[in-house]
């Protein structure tokens, strides 16, 4: 689904550059950045748009502030209380979500269950299109939980003290190299694509769509990229636990904008207090 015009970014101007390696991953660049290898879990939620948001948006501070600042911003709070978003667990908009960060930011919070930071997540982790060590998920989207502007107990930092905000926010032209620039200087990024029925069920090597009908549209976090048999490929981190896929992540072609996959790239710079 397009971006609604009044929730379009301002588009970055980037210029590429030069000295591009033939791989690179967020992890091994930047080792100090924990959020950076960890794969998160969405539940039987529609949240992706919000996951792929946080994902990048903590592994950014982290970076901008060489490692000192490790915040695992909570994808509840941007889910529940982004209004101007799209509707939590029904879908919503990358853009929307990176513009909120700048305006309202967002708390902290860890995975389902861990009574991390200020507002952990409260769905349930599943199994995706797996067998798996989890039960699996359900067919339908759960409902979204009420927006609630106050910590877990036992968390000792107030909602509003606990706000980490963005400083910019902003699309990324739909071209390879000013993707690589962006991803190599700045961080992860935020990206969407459209899933076919013959990507749920990946395992390895590079994905590129091939059989099987559109099933929607879906937000991840894009890592890197290299080369692989020949196929140029981006590096992604999914939001389906670690049993699905590679470890959770997957590689998908480059270049070609292979189902939409670097149409709808935005990222923002994080303000550091």
């Amino acid at each position: 689904m397009p971006t609604p015009e009044h929730m379009k970014l301002p588009v970055k101007n980037i210029v590429a550059a030069q000295d591009l390696p033939d791989t690179f991953d967020s992890r091994t660049q930047w080792p100090n950045c924990p959020t950076i290898k960890e794969v998160r879990d969405q539940g039987d939620c529609g949240s992706c748009w919000a996951f792929g948001a946080v994902e990048a948006m903590s592994d950014r501070i982290c970076i901008k502030s060489a490692g000192k600042v490790n915040a695992h911003l909570s994808a509840e709070d941007m889910n529940d209380c982004c209004r101007t978003c799209g509707n939590g667990c029904n879908g919503g908009f990358p853009e929307a979500a990176w513009q909120y960060w700048k305006q309202e930011g967002l708390v902290t919070g860890g995975q389902y269950n861990t009574k991390q930071g200020c507002q952990p997540y409260t769905i349930k982790a599943c199994d995706h299109h797996v067998v798996g060590k989890l039960e699996p998920c359900a067919k339908k989207d759960s409902k979204t939980p009420k927006c609630t502007h106050k910590c877990e107990a036992g968390y000792n930092v107030s909602y509003t003290q606990d706000k980490h905000f963005g400083m910019s926010a902003y699309a990324v032209k739909r071209e390879e190299t000013q993707i690589m620039t962006e991803i190599m200087t700045n961080g992860p990024v935020e990206g969407a694509f459209t899933v076919y029925a013959d990507f749920p069920t990946y395992k390895s090597g590079v994905y590129k769509h091939t059989t099987g009908s559109a099933l929607g549209g879906h937000a991840i976090k894009l890592i890197g990229w290299g080369t692989e048999n020949g196929d140029k490929y981006w590096l992604v981190a999914n939001s389906w636990n670690p049993d699905w896929g590679s470890a959770g992540f997957f590689k998908i072609l480059r270049g070609k904008d292979e189902c939409g996959i670097e149409s709808g790239i935005v990222g923002g710079e994080p303000k550091l207090s």
